[in-house]
């Protein structure tokens, strides 16, 4: 395999999801979500969620409503989740060899965030561990009609870099991030295997 420092020379642009890629959200999220669907009367355990880690807000409360044969009240439960993930949020940390390559980069070649989630939630996540500033454009599911695993939210990212889709490497931490970085003609890292790789230029 092609080591890091190789493909992120031979890319003119890196494309980075958010949640579980740049910040470690996805334990902060188990237990917002947790909280928002015990407002309305339901359970979520924790271990559900993080097998689920990274899918959009609509695409997860699909997949709750098909296995648990219920029909939500995905508004009011969406807000408290929000709202309890914002309580959650001094906790939060950066994924730790993920943004030391965001940071090494910084400069060096243009650089987007490519995420299923809210805007204001996202840019609140990196502004809060200090990488907002690295990224020329952050692109979130306001901005695609289509969420992962469709490629939309990678497409917009490079067009916004005004890069080509094969020039681009995304780094994503979920199954449905990698495959739309595929569908988009996009190179990937699969962050879960950095474990605490160093930074490659």
């Amino acid at each position: 395999m092609t080591d890091l420092a190789t493909l992120i020379s031979g890319s003119d642009a890196l494309l980075f999801d958010c949640d579980g890629t740049l910040v470690d959200t996805p334990p902060l999220y188990a237990r917002a979500w947790a909280a928002g669907l015990a407002s309305a009367g339901h359970e979520l355990e924790p271990a559900w969620y993080l097998a689920r880690a990274g899918l959009s807000e609509a695409v997860l409360l699909d997949a709750y409503e098909r296995e648990f044969a219920v029909t939500l009240p995905r508004e009011a439960i969406g807000r408290a989740a929000r709202e309890a993930f914002a309580r959650e949020m001094p906790a939060l940390r950066e994924v730790a060899a993920v943004a030391a390559i965001a940071r090494e980069n910084h400069g060096r070649r243009p650089m987007a965030v490519a995420s299923g989630g809210p805007r204001q939630v996202v840019e609140a996540c990196l502004r809060s561990v200090g990488l907002l500033s690295l990224f020329d454009a952050v692109v979130t599911v306001e901005d695609a009609v289509h969420p992962k695993p469709a490629p939309d939210l990678f497409l917009e990212a490079a067009r916004r870099l005004g890069m080509a889709p094969e020039r681009c490497l995304v780094f994503e931490d979920s199954r449905e991030g990698l495959e739309a970085a595929r569908r988009a003609g996009m190179r990937a890292i699969d962050v879960m295997r950095l474990g605490d790789a160093p930074p490659a230029a």
